[in-house]
């Protein structure tokens, strides 16, 4: 789907949330006593700029704006499950990646949080998404 126009991935996005919908609502039925669900969107390693070939991949103009349609989706699919929590990895991640600067607290916001290709997290990155998963499911534990 890389270089899709967002009319191009409409059908990607459109199967997406079809099938995203039906895992949840499986899992949901598959723990009738009850289950918590944290779903995080989709992180953008341009910090929002767009520009991928700065990380030196082919330019995709329309890329940001299918990455916002598949997170509208996880948004609207976690919206309709009352037992899903969304994670906003998203805006966690943003300053972490090609465009980090340094003008941060170091030690709460080490750098960049992608490993070299630009798809997965690094150590900082996973820590980072440890303390977002961490601080959400502790909200739905119970208190003993």
């Amino acid at each position: 789907m890389y270089g899709a126009s967002l009319e191009q991935a409409k059908p990607w996005v459109e199967a997406y949330e079809k099938r995203l919908g039906t895992l949840l609502d499986r899992i949901q039925a598959a723990f009738p006593g009850g289950c918590q669900v944290f779903l995080a969107d989709i992180y953008d390693p341009t910090d929002g700029k767009g520009d991928l070939e700065r990380a030196g991949l082919p330019s995709w103009r329309e890329g940001p704006a299918v990455l916002e349609a598949y997170n509208q989706v996880i948004a609207r699919v976690a919206a309709a499950h009352p037992n899903v929590h969304p994670i906003p990895m998203r805006d966690a991640f943003r300053g972490h990646g090609i465009h980090c600067t340094w003008g941060m607290d170091y030690r709460t916001h080490p750098g960049h949080w992608y490993a070299p290709n630009f798809e997965d997290p690094n150590d900082q990155g996973y820590e980072a998404l440890q303390r977002l998963f961490l601080g959400e499911i502790a909200k739905y534990t119970p208190k003993t």
